[in-house]
């Protein structure tokens, strides 16, 4: 049986709870999120489906700047090609897990997308994070939980 593929909001606030879930636990990015950042997921999960619902259905929902979060945090703890590559990596897994489909498939190019703007935006123009290169961006398989490998 196929998978669906992302059509809602509700969609994708599943797909980013998940992701989360893993991203939370992951030994490499988990610390940005929960030590650095302190990030409080019920209050930063309707900003961010904002984000993602604007990018991939194309609604009006995202009013805000999504480097900026992600500078202040560069600031305290550095955000190598790295960290950037493993986000690509656990969000594509999430959603191969879930979905399949032309805006699933947008949401894994716009999240690779994102991640290499957004290490150059960071790194001053580079993409290798201080790392000797940008990281593999193959997709890793998550168990049907959503737990790290």
């Amino acid at each position: 049986m196929a998978l669906p593929d992302i059509t809602s909001r509700a969609d994708l606030e599943r797909a980013l709870r998940l992701f989360y879930r893993a991203a939370f636990a992951d030994p490499l990015i988990g610390p940005h999120f929960t030590e650095v950042a302190r990030l409080d997921l019920e209050a930063h999960l309707p900003r961010i489906t904002d984000f993602w619902e604007s990018a991939l259905l194309r609604t009006a929902a995202y009013r805000g700047n999504a480097l900026a979060p992600h500078a202040a945090l560069h600031a305290v703890a550095p955000l190598t090609a790295a960290h950037f590559g493993r986000w690509v990596q656990l969000w594509r897994a999430t959603l191969d897990g879930r979905h399949t489909g032309p805006v699933t498939e947008r949401a894994k190019a716009q999240a690779q997308r994102i991640a290499v703007a957004m290490l150059r935006r960071l790194d001053g123009g580079g993409t290798d994070g201080g790392s000797g290169g940008f990281v593999p961006l193959a997709a890793v398989r998550l168990a049907s939980g959503g737990a790290a490998p």
